[in-house]
C-alpha cells in the first residue's frame, strides 16, 4: 500500500513539473513584446519662455494692402503679415494690422505697438493704439500695430484659448526677426505701396508700446528676447500667470467657465510657472517706462507698484509715472501720458 501511494505522489509530482516546464517553454519561444512609451504628447511646451528664447523664429512676410488715410505728416495704411504660428515651419496665416509710415527723407525709427483686450465683434483695425500711434507717426515714428490672429481682417485663431496668447509672442518675435531681413533694394517692391525697406527704417531704433494685456506681451517678448527695445507701457497686465487671465474671468459671456475648464487640462499636463512672465523679470535689459493711473480698475495700482518694486530690485533702468485720478485709458491725463512717451523714445534714439 505505501509503495503504491508513493508512486502515485511521485506521478503527481511529475506532472506538474512536466506542467512548469512546459509554460516556461512556450514563454521562452515567445517573441519579446517592445514596451511602448505612451507617454502623452505636450505640443504647448514649445512657447514656455525658455523654450521660445532658444527656437529660432522664421521671419515673415509683410504686405502693405491700402491706404487707410493720408495725412500732412504720415500715411496709414492697412497690412497683412504672414508667417508660422505655430512652429511647425509649415502652417503659414496672416494677420492683419496698421501701419503709418512718416512723410519725408530719412530712416525712422520704428515702434511695435499692442493693444489691451477689446471683444473681437467690437475690434476694427487700428482699436486700441489709433491715437497714439497717429500722435508718433505725426513726430517721425513708423508705428505699427498687429490686429493678431481672430482680429481685424486675419486668420483665425487656433482653438485652443492658450495657445492662442502664446501665438500673440511668435507674432511679434516673427516680425521682430522680418526687420531684421527688411529688403535692402527699393526695386524688391512689388505693389504700388512701399514697403519697409533698409533705406526707410533706424533698425538701430526699435521701440515697444504696449497698454493693459498688450503690456504683458511686451515684458513676455522682453523675457524672451533679452533685447534691447525701449519699451513704455500703459498700466500694464503684470500678475503671474494664469492669475492673470482669471482676474478677467467675470467679463466673458459665460463667467469664466471655459476659461476655468481649459486650465483644468491645461494644468494637468504643463507648469504653468514656465509660462509666467512674472518669473523671468531678470531676463529684462531694456530701458521700461511705466505708466498708471491711480483710480484704473482694469489694472490696479498695487500691480504696478509690486512690478516696479522689483525692477528696482534687480536694478533695472525704470521710470515709473503715476497720475492721481487717471482711469485705465489714461483720461483725464492722456495728452501729459503721451508726450512723455516722445519724451521716452526720443532720449533712446540712436
Amino acid at each position: 500500500m505505501k509503495k503504491f501511494l508513493f508512486i502515485l505522489i511521485l506521478t503527481g509530482a511529475s506532472f506538474v513539473v512536466g506542467l512548469y516546464l512546459g509554460d516556461r517553454l512556450q514563454l521562452s519561444n515567445t517573441p519579446s513584446i517592445p514596451i511602448i512609451d505612451k507617454q502623452k504628447p505636450k505640443p504647448f511646451e514649445k512657447y514656455t519662455i525658455g523654450n521660445l528664447a532658444k527656437t529660432e523664429i522664421k521671419p515673415g512676410k509683410l504686405e502693405i494692402k491700402e491706404v487707410l488715410k493720408e495725412e500732412t505728416e504720415y500715411s496709414s495704411y492697412l497690412f497683412e503679415f504672414e508667417f508660422n504660428p505655430n512652429l511647425d515651419g509649415k502652417t503659414l496665416k496672416k494677420v492683419t494690422g496698421q501701419i503709418n509710415l512718416p512723410k519725408g527723407d530719412g530712416k525712422f525709427p520704428l515702434i511695435l505697438m499692442f493693444r489691451g483686450y477689446i471683444d473681437q465683434k467690437l475690434f476694427k483695425t487700428g482699436d486700441g493704439t489709433r491715437n497714439a500711434s497717429n500722435f508718433l507717426a505725426e513726430r517721425g515714428f513708423i508705428t505699427v500695430a498687429p490686429d493678431f490672429l481672430g482680429y481685424g481682417g486675419s486668420d483665425e485663431e487656433t482653438a485652443n484659448i492658450f495657445e492662442t496668447r502664446f501665438q500673440t509672442y511668435v507674432t511679434v518675435l516673427s516680425f521682430l526677426k522680418s526687420i531684421e531681413n527688411i529688403p535692402k533694394e527699393p526695386s524688391l517692391i512689388s505693389t504700388p505701396y512701399p514697403r519697409l525697406t533698409d533705406s526707410l527704417i533706424n533698425r538701430s531704433s526699435i521701440f515697444l508700446w504696449g497698454h493693459s494685456n498688450g503690456g504683458q506681451i511686451a515684458l513676455t517678448i522682453l523675457e524672451i528676447t533679452g533685447g534691447d527695445y525701449p519699451t513704455t507701457l500703459w498700466a500694464p497686465v503684470s500678475k503671474p500667470f494664469p492669475y492673470s487671465v482669471l482676474f478677467y474671468t467675470d467679463e466673458s459671456e459665460d463667467r469664466g467657465k471655459l476659461i476655468r475648464r481649459e486650465l483644468s487640462k491645461f494644468e494637468e499636463d504643463y507648469d504653468v510657472e514656465l509660462y509666467s512672465l512674472a518669473n523671468y523679470l531678470d531676463r529684462i535689459n531694456a530701458p521700461i517706462q511705466i505708466q498708471q493711473g491711480t483710480v484704473d480698475e482694469a489694472v490696479p495700482l498695487a500691480w504696478s507698484d509690486e512690478l516696479v518694486d522689483k525692477f528696482k530690485a534687480l536694478d533695472k533702468d525704470i521710470i515709473y509715472n503715476k497720475y492721481p485720478a487717471t482711469d485705465h485709458n489714461m483720461r483725464p491725463s492722456w495728452d501729459v501720458v503721451i508726450q512723455r512717451d516722445l519724451e521716452f523714445f526720443n532720449d533712446n534714439l540712436e
